[in-house]
């Protein structure tokens, strides 16, 4: 398999201008500023928990057996918490009902956790970050294994690339939201 037919390259393509256009929509966020920050964590709730508590209840862990290390809805409370910050509705609901639909949503949040160590450097360190904090990188090595091998049918990675897309929408929808409110953008 070379790398331009593996599951993740078929995953990071599909998703690509998804990926780009959340990407922009949150790069108007001035992390240094308290209230844009309180304001992006409240997008990204908004979304993450939604989606993480989906892919929990629908078994998530018997796939990714390290799921609980994973998780970071609690983390991402406790940010809002420590802020003052009341946790926002959620932006959608979302529903996995196979194995690569959970695999596809947990490559974006697993992705976003990457994002979100990058994003800790802007943050000034009197902020609460620990949904921000970075994660083992064997875990994502991990993961890109586990996609590689287990989405192995065009029928599987279809289904991955649209759970895939589906996270992302409700990543984009609730930045809208947090956008057109005036809280930040």
């Amino acid at each position: 398999m070379t790398d331009q037919t593996t599951a993740r390259a078929e995953l990071r393509a599909a998703t690509h201008d998804q990926h780009e256009r959340v990407d922009r929509l949150f790069s108007h966020v001035r992390l240094d500023d308290r209230q844009d920050y309180g304001a992006f964590l409240g997008a990204q709730a908004a979304a993450h928990i939604p989606v993480e508590r989906a892919l929990a209840d629908a078994g998530i862990a018997d796939i990714a057996p390290d799921w609980e290390t994973r998780q970071r809805a609690d983390l991402l409370r406790a940010d809002l918490a420590t802020l003052g910050l009341a946790v926002p509705d959620p932006a959608g609901a979302i529903r996995f009902e196979s194995e690569a639909a959970l695999l596809g949503g947990l490559y974006v949040l697993e992705g976003s956790r990457l994002g979100g160590t990058m994003l800790k450097r802007s943050v000034p360190s009197d902020f609460p970050t620990r949904f921000l904090g970075g994660g083992d990188s064997a875990a994502w090595r991990n993961l890109l294994q586990m996609l590689d091998a287990r989405l192995d049918t065009a029928l599987k990675r279809s289904v991955a690339v649209q759970a895939a897309r589906n996270v992302f929408a409700l990543f984009e929808i609730s930045g809208h939201r947090w956008v057109r409110t005036g809280t930040f953008g």
